[in-house]
């Protein structure tokens, strides 16, 4: 979309980097920000890790460069009434999710919440320009994607699944780090809900929350199905209404 839309608009697009998440969760040698991975412990109850990896690889980056824009990279204090105003881009279906900047060089808005607009009417306005297939914002491997993500993956991008499957068996253990240092998790970690390996997990399931999508119409439920119902953004994280940490289920590490 950069080079057919943003370029001729004159916007620039700024890409921010924290490093490689997969990487450095099989690096025995680096620190680990947690991700919200599927637990099960060997006395067989559910459970899950604790979600760090939006602040580290998502948010964090990101206030670093607002503060280069703003001329007062860290530690410089930013003077009061000097901030940028961040457009984000949460649905009247995600309200909840709408939240104020945690810093004062940054205030947020939410432009399609003053439109009033749902994810249905985000998806019609896409298909009005022939941008049906966008995709919703979300991590290749990230353990909040529901059936109908994973179902996209295996089916269109067979690169991609083979990749997500073999990062899923890769953190059977925990991060490297972890286990490295001797605090190993009491339990098996997996990318899927279901708790059993990506490759024989059922995802081929269509869930209560994807037949509620299929209903609002057949041209929008061919985006829908596609994925577009799951992700996130660094602002908007699906998990938080989802993710619970391991202390919800008395689990250690």
């Amino acid at each position: 979309m950069e080079k057919e839309i943003a370029r001729p608009a004159g916007i620039p697009v700024l890409r921010v980097s924290s490093g490689d998440i997969r990487s450095d969760a099989l690096n025995p040698d680096h620190r680990f920000a947690s991700m919200p991975l599927h637990i099960l412990n060997k006395d067989g109850r559910p459970g899950m890790t604790r979600r760090q990896c939006m602040g580290e690889y998502k948010v964090k980056p990101i206030k670093q460069k607002v503060r280069e824009l703003l001329g007062y990279p860290y530690p410089a204090r930013i003077p009061a009434g000097v901030f940028v105003e961040q457009w984000v881009g949460i649905s009247t279906d995600e309200f909840h999710r709408a939240k104020d900047a945690d810093v004062k060089y940054m205030r947020n808005r939410h432009p399609l919440l003053d439109l009033s607009w749902s994810r249905s009417d985000c998806v019609r306005y896409l298909t009005s320009l022939g941008l049906a297939d966008t995709p919703k914002s979300s991590c290749l491997g990230c353990p909040f994607h529901g059936n109908a993500q994973w179902r996209h993956f295996r089916d269109t991008s067979p690169s991609e699944w083979a990749d997500v499957v073999e990062f899923d068996a890769a953190i059977r253990q925990g991060n490297a780090r972890a286990n490295a240092s001797g605090s190993r998790l009491l339990g098996e970690a997996f990318l899927h809900r279901s708790r059993v390996p990506l490759s024989k997990a059922p995802i081929d399931h269509v869930t209560a929350a994807e037949r509620a999508t299929l209903r609002i119409g057949a041209d929008e439920a061919d985006v829908l199905e596609k994925g577009v119902e799951d992700g996130c953004s660094p602002w908007a994280c699906r998990g938080d209404a989802d993710a619970l940490s391991q202390d919800d289920f008395g689990l250690a590490t």
